[in-house]
């Protein structure tokens, strides 16, 4: 099975290069949690998604323009544009994780397009682009409601994929749901971005992202490529960001990858062949939980379980490590 699940997955990417790559924006609290740094660097790598702008959620826009602007720059992507989202006050300046990576880095020397105004910026992009376009959002989404609160009809030319909610399974894997931070930070935002009228819309929630992670030797070689600039540049930050987390990542961070929750989202953007798919009706409370509710105003393509997590791990290490 994991032989046939292999050749699969190799004849979809040589299949794919051939196709024209997907218009893609990433909308991301970049900062936080190491998890998006790990993220940026996977759409940076699949020849499948065209990126062409960063869109800063959470607070500090700055801060999380500067760590979007030097990983661009390890890529050698300044073509990407950064769009500096508004100042929402969701997590404080403590969550400002990897700060030191980005203490002498000038956002404003960036060789790429900075917006300072960056609703406007993903408005006005949108609305002159052909589509599809893909938008790939892994943070608490105040910034994409607001633009599409200004211009709902954005959405139509958009396949929309997310980082959100917690339906059978919660954080680590435990049977009770969990309220999801980038739900729970900002439920109403959560609640304007998937009522959106998408022309897809599809999650990964706890169930299938919050189980994700690399290690053992697939992570050993990502740890070893100290030739890389942008994979030297994700280990840099994951060492800056493990010991100032107020969780016990220290315990493991040189054997294996924290939760990678995001890169979920992002595997679904050109494949998501190893994910179960439901598609679930649902409720958004005030405090954060998707509830299963048949009743429910949302509804979205959920993937809520693996067909083959440990193939995915392994799929996303060689990506990583193709430049």
């Amino acid at each position: 099975m994991y032989f046939l699940t292999t050749l699969f997955l190799a004849i979809f990417a040589m299949t794919n290069l051939s196709a024209k790559p997907t218009t893609t924006i990433l909308s991301t609290d970049i900062g936080s949690d190491i998890d998006d740094t790990w993220a940026l660097a996977h759409i940076l790598r699949s020849p499948e998604l065209d990126l062409k702008m960063v869109l800063t959620e959470g607070g500090e826009p700055l801060y999380r323009g500067q760590i979007a602007g030097k990983l661009l720059e390890a890529a050698n992507r300044t073509d990407v544009a950064i769009a500096l989202g508004k100042y929402h006050n969701l997590m404080g300046d403590e969550q400002r994780h990897q700060g030191p990576w980005v203490e002498n880095y000038d956002l404003s020397q960036y060789p790429g397009k900075v917006h300072q105004d960056g609703i406007q910026a993903f408005i006005d992009f949108i609305k002159e682009s052909e589509g599809p376009i893909n938008i790939i959002a892994i943070g608490p989404p105040p910034s994409l409601a607001e633009a599409l609160k200004q211009a709902p009809e954005i959405a139509e030319k958009c396949h929309f994929y997310g980082m959100y909610g917690s339906f059978d399974l919660g954080y680590g894997g435990r049977t009770e749901i969990s309220a999801e931070t980038n739900v729970r930070l900002n439920p109403e935002a959560f609640r304007t971005v998937i009522s959106a009228n998408w022309k897809s819309k599809t999650i990964t929630p706890l169930d299938t992202c919050g189980l994700f992670f690399i290690d053992g030797k697939n992570y050993q070689e990502i740890w070893s490529s100290t030739q890389d600039p942008l994979l030297r540049s994700v280990i840099e930050n994951y060492c800056i960001w493990a010991p100032r987390v107020p969780w016990k990542v220290c315990d493991f961070f040189v054997l294996k990858s924290s939760t990678l929750y995001d890169d979920i989202a992002v595997y679904m953007a050109y494949d998501g062949g190893l994910l179960n798919y439901e598609e679930i009706t649902f409720s958004v409370t005030d405090d954060g939980y998707t509830l299963r509710d048949s009743e429910g105003p949302y509804s979205a393509k959920v993937a809520i379980s693996w067909k083959d997590m440990e193939a995915c791990q392994d799929f996303l290490t060689n990506r990583l490590l193709t430049k």
